[in-house]
């Protein structure tokens, strides 16, 4: 297993950028990154909702960092969301010219980096069980 700090700096990187989208709900400018302007309300409260979605997302993952018991089912939690978004914008031929570079490649790292996670947490118990 690697040091565990190096564990616990990831989580909490990952984490912290995944919280990243809760400013729409204090700006909506911040919607502008992902290049939507002249939002109807419903889409602006569903966006800010998602905001708040992330924080909750990546405060479950700097939570992780410091307890590691909850550290695969949180990283299986946060491999399902990202995964979602990335198919549902990249299998789209009308939304993956609009998705943001840096949150596909971060999503797509954060998946890869989480799996690897689980993996080492898994691979001990299985060592474990076959004795």
């Amino acid at each position: 297993m690697p040091d565990g700090r190096v564990v616990k700096v990831a989580l909490v990187v990952l984490g912290l950028i995944t919280m990243t989208p809760v400013l729409a709900l204090v700006t909506p400018a911040a919607l502008e990154y992902y290049g939507l302007t002249h939002l109807a309300p419903m889409e602006e409260a569903l966006l800010r909702h998602r905001g708040v979605m992330q924080l909750v997302l990546g405060a479950a993952l700097v939570w992780a960092a410091f307890v590691p018991a909850v550290q695969v089912p949180v990283a299986l939690a946060a491999i399902t969301t990202k995964t979602t978004n990335l198919v549902l914008t990249l299998s789209d031929s009308t939304t993956r010219p609009d998705a943001p570079m840096f949150s596909t490649v971060f999503d797509s790292l954060a998946v890869l980096l989480l799996i690897g996670l689980i993996v080492l947490r898994l691979r001990p118990a299985a060592r474990r069980a076959a004795i």
